[in-house]
């Protein structure tokens, strides 16, 4: 059986009553005022979200500088010169150099924010972590200051591959340490070159300078980075070992050796892959 169809639908216009008018006024100017309201808020939210500097581990201080600069929007330079104004607290043997103690992590910026504030930020909460007992016992286990850990630590940062590899590094400066070895590590070099490569020539490891751990014995005068936790617990808690050299003959595969004949091979054969195109340490 079929529906009947329905009534045809008359011409009449609806007119909102007085009431459904103020009504319908009130509801737009609702949503005017809050629009009004949400939208800086909304915006002030997300400025303040992306306000913020993150300092990876393993950089050096100058590159903080700058990055610090472009954060704040000043003028380049102007974090470095800072420096000297910000009254760090520092350990006595920095002598006033934060390198090793601007902490790897994401730090809040706002329109408050200065160079001279951001810089202290960052020691403080570098003096936290490094001043734990944990660490102050690791390091005197290791017959070592909590600065020396630092500038160890920031050896293991730059040289480890992974970090597994960190705690096998560290023991290797402290064998060579303790046996009066020159540390010979490339990363040091780089940092005296202000430079980041695989490539020393035997000239670069005849320069004169007191980063040159390739001809001065111990350890570098500062750290040559800002290592981050895991480059400091494995410096106060290192592989046991008795390794003197290390090299990376591919990405991955770092050998350790405690003889010089096993570590030329390993030499041989990083400069080989390096001949065909690989890469290594």
């Amino acid at each position: 059986m079929m529906n009947e169809p329905p009534p045809a639908q008359s011409g009449r216009r609806f007119r909102l009553t007085r009431r459904g008018r103020l009504v319908l006024i009130v509801s737009a100017v609702v949503v005017i005022v809050a629009t009004a309201v949400l939208v800086p808020l909304l915006l002030r939210q997300a400025k303040e979200e992306k306000a913020s500097l993150l300092i990876p581990e393993g950089w050096r201080a100058s590159q903080v500088y700058a990055a610090v600069d472009k954060a704040l929007e000043e003028q380049p330079g102007t974090t470095r010169k800072a420096v000297g104004t910000a009254k760090l607290t520092l350990p006595a043997d920095a002598r006033g150099n934060p390198e090793g103690y601007l902490f790897p992590a994401t730090y809040p910026i706002d329109d408050k924010t200065t160079p001279a504030s951001l810089l202290s930020y960052m020691v403080n909460t570098a003096n936290q972590r490094f001043g734990a007992d944990r660490i102050s016992s690791g390091a005197q286990r290791g017959g070592v200051t909590v600065y020396q850990a630092v500038n160890i630590a920031s050896i293991v940062q730059a040289e480890a591959d992974t970090p597994k590899d960190m705690g096998r590094v560290a023991r290797v400066i402290y064998n060579r340490l303790a046996k009066g070895m020159p540390l010979q590590m490339d990363s040091t070099l780089n940092y005296a070159l202000n430079r980041s490569t695989l490539d020393t020539t035997a000239a670069d490891t005849k320069i004169d300078s007191p980063y040159n751990s390739y001809e001065r014995p111990g350890l570098p005068p500062t750290p040559i980075d800002n290592p981050g936790e895991q480059a400091m617990h494995a410096t106060i808690n290192p592989t046991p070992g008795n390794w003197l050299y290390f090299v990376t003959v591919a990405p991955g595969d770092t050998r350790f050796t405690a003889g010089y004949r096993e570590h030329q091979r390993n030499v041989e054969q990083f400069n080989a892959n390096r001949s065909s195109g690989g890469s290594g340490r």
